[in-house]
């Protein structure tokens, strides 16, 4: 007997017990007779009720002859007797009438039920749409990438300048995913993770955009912190839902943006725990690295600036088996990132891209993207038709120094003391070698707590740095204080910043450079850091691995090295001290005085005051 057999002769059967059991109850019903209560009281009167069943509502019972429909069992409501014998005097037929309670019975027991659902659905739809169920409970695991198909990134490797290194890098890739059963017909592979490290701000995302929007294939975009909640267990979910997602549209792209919020080294750190959900997130991404095939069509990229804290398991070969450094542009790649946001503003002639780009020495792509926004919005304030080179000569120092404070008044003292210091910072720098030309002086307060500022624009980018050359700048960082010192014996607290660098300067010299004699050419401090700016240690110091002797020693070399440079500033100012007073007295006057300025004060200055130094 066949399948189909058997599931017939089962519903043949189902139905005739139905057709029985409908049969039965349509019976039961016809052999009880439903009859009014006044007529229930007449056939007891008459003799004719055999037995009776009392409920609180209904009487049932038994005939000793059938009624003329053949029912010999019965069933009637209940009447109040008072009420009965009233209507009986009357000869009025009766019966009583009882209540359906069915719906208000249903009501009581439902509607508590639904309120506590709606109430719970209601707090979870809220949660999700403030992230904390990444969109509700059934898709707490799916993962959270946004997807641009195809080209609706919008970005291409023309809107990109300034790392032609990093672009040449990424085009193997993008010809990898137009044709990857063609790339690798002599048998080589595409690398299956690549990591684009370099500062804040250098294009990192930007450039991920452009590979796809070149290639044009799905782009998969998450920030490593969407992986882990507070749920144990849901950052693994979503890897898996990420790559499933991906394996389905592949060829694609998985972007991983700030890498580091996931793949922080395990077992580092305080608290580090093997039961960690960062960890478990970790885990399941290595698994789903080593779990596909690059010549699927699938390829990773992540992006962060602290690689020296990411686990080492993730940069093994195999995974993201290729680094691409995404640095802070050069002075050609400025000037081809400032043409790129400089299109897209109204430009005076007389505003030169290279020149803006000899201002911005160490600025990144996010911070010339800003400038140019800067620019644009100081020419609008002052009401001009195009953004001139001073809006990028004020939108620079804006930047750098803060927003001017005119209004915060400083009392004749502190305004002497302040055009001294700056003075001081200046004329040490414009008598040593080799030291970066100063660009403004002035004595108007700026950002959170400068009083003055003196601001030095470097001829050229540099890469190195002798050991004169940090002395030399050590030296004016430190003009300021001894210029206080000589004209007010006094220091006071405007110091404050220039002591810190001066002394991070002096210790990396001794513990980083080894450019002390007395302590040798050893390197005492292997600490990593931050090779990309920001904390320089992610965690607490770890105590230092050379002796007690030895660590007294750097305190006092740095201490020496401090000392005998501030008396190499001091020297110079006193021995310029009339160029000081003078210069320091046309700052007080004018309160901003540009290089022109500083250039004729030097030239005009009593030659009494250029003694050698």
């Amino acid at each position: 007997m066949t399948e189909r057999t058997r599931f017939n002769i089962g519903y043949a059967i189902a139905a005739i017990f139905a057709v029985f059991l409908i049969q039965y109850m349509v019976s039961t019903a016809n052999s009880v007779a439903v009859i009014p209560y006044s007529q229930y009281q007449q056939l007891l009167r008459d003799g004719k009720v055999d037995s009776v069943g009392i409920s609180d509502r209904t009487v049932q019972g038994t005939l000793k002859q059938p009624l003329p429909g053949g029912q010999k069992q019965f069933v009637t409501t209940r009447v109040d007797q008072d009420v009965a014998q009233e209507l009986e005097k009357y000869h009025v037929r009766f019966t009583g009438q009882i209540e359906s309670t069915f719906l208000r019975d249903l009501l009581s027991w439902v509607m508590p039920v639904l309120l506590f659902f709606g109430i719970w659905w209601y707090i979870g739809r809220r949660a999700a749409a403030g992230g904390g169920l990444g969109g509700g409970l059934m898709a707490i695991g799916k993962s959270k990438a946004k997807i641009y198909v195809e080209s609706d990134t919008g970005v291409t490797f023309g809107d990109v300048a300034g790392v032609d290194e990093a672009k040449d890098e990424l085009r193997e890739v993008v010809d990898f995913l137009k044709s990857p059963k063609d790339y690798g017909r002599l048998g080589g592979r595409m690398p299956k993770g690549v990591l684009l490290v370099g500062p804040p701000g250098t294009g990192k995302t930007l450039l991920a955009k452009a590979v796809a929007g070149e290639a044009r294939v799905p782009f998969f975009s998450i920030s490593g912190s969407e992986f882990v909640e507070m749920f144990v267990g849901v950052g693994a979910a979503r890897v898996r839902d990420l790559f499933q997602q991906a394996h389905q549209k592949a060829p694609a792209i998985i972007f991983i943006d700030e890498l580091d919020a996931l793949g922080r080294a395990r077992g580092i750190g305080p608290f580090a725990g093997g039961h960690d959900e960062k960890e478990q997130t970790l885990n399941q991404l290595l698994v789903e690295l080593d779990g596909f095939d690059s010549r699927t069509g699938l390829v990773i990229l992540a992006a962060t600036n602290r690689p020296e804290i990411l686990d080492p398991a993730l940069l093994r070969a195999g995974r993201f088996d290729r680094q691409v450094l995404v640095d802070r542009p050069d002075k050609k790649g400025r000037i081809a990132i400032l043409d790129v946001h400089m299109k897209r503003v109204r430009i005076a002639p007389d505003v030169d891209p290279e020149g803006v780009a000899a201002l911005t020495p160490g600025f990144t792509g996010a911070d010339l993207a800003n400038l140019v926004n800067e620019a644009a919005l100081l020419a609008t304030r002052r009401g001009a038709e195009a953004v001139a080179m001073t809006d990028f000569n004020h939108a620079v120092e804006r930047m750098v120094a803060g927003l001017e404070k005119r209004n915060r008044l400083l009392n004749p003292k502190e305004r002497e003391i302040v055009a001294y210091h700056e003075m001081g910072h200046a004329l040490v720098a414009l008598s040593l070698p080799g030291v970066d030309p100063v660009h403004k002086v002035s004595i108007i307060p700026r950002g959170v707590g400068a009083l003055g500022y003196t601001i030095q624009r470097p001829i050229e980018d540099r890469f190195l740095m002798t050991k004169e050359e940090l002395e030399n700048k050590m030296a004016v960082l430190l003009g300021g204080r001894a210029a206080e010192l000589i004209v007010f014996e006094h220091l006071s607290t405007g110091a404050a910043d220039d002591l810190r660098r001066v002394t991070d300067i002096a210790r990396s010299m001794v513990t980083r450079y080894g450019m002390s004699e007395k302590l040798g050419g050893v390197a005492y401090d292997r600490e990593p850091g931050n090779l990309f700016g920001g904390a320089d240690r992610p965690y607490p110091m770890r105590e230092h691995d050379y002796a007690e002797d030895t660590a007294a020693a750097i305190d006092v070399e740095v201490r020496a090295i401090v000392d005998r440079v501030f008396q190499r500033a001091e020297s110079i100012l006193t021995a310029r001290r009339p160029i000081l007073d003078h210069a320091a007295k046309k700052l007080l006057e004018k309160e901003t005085l540009e290089r022109s300025d500083l250039e004729s004060l030097i030239r005009d200055a009593p030659q009494e005051g250029l003694r050698a130094v």
